[in-house]
């Protein structure tokens, strides 16, 4: 299956704004003071709630990796298409083959 440009970008965007969003999840359930993440507040013993959004950003930077990737590698495949390898010439003090001159 081929992507377009447009598409492989906006998958890497995808993957890469996953991260930002869940990176700040994460550093604001950790600071949580209300009693949700944390019993009393303290980091000593964490609620349900913060396992289960803990999961939520383990599962999503995952998800988030995996489809920046695949946006990352049709853009390669893309790039590789548009500009494809020039074949090495051969030293000028190497004989051709008959054939080939």
């Amino acid at each position: 299956m081929k992507l377009s440009r447009r598409v492989s970008w906006f998958l890497v965007a995808f993957g890469v704004w996953s991260w930002i969003v869940w990176i700040t999840f994460v550093k604001n359930l950790w600071k949580d003071t209300s009693g949700l993440a944390f019993h009393h507040g303290d980091h000593g013993s964490p609620t349900a709630y913060f396992w289960i959004h803990l999961t939520l950003a383990v599962v999503s930077f995952l998800l988030g990796t995996a489809i920046a990737a695949l946006g990352a590698r049709s853009l390669r495949a893309l790039h590789q298409e548009s500009h494809p390898a020039v074949p090495a010439q051969p030293a000028p003090d190497q004989a051709l083959p008959e054939h080939q001159r």
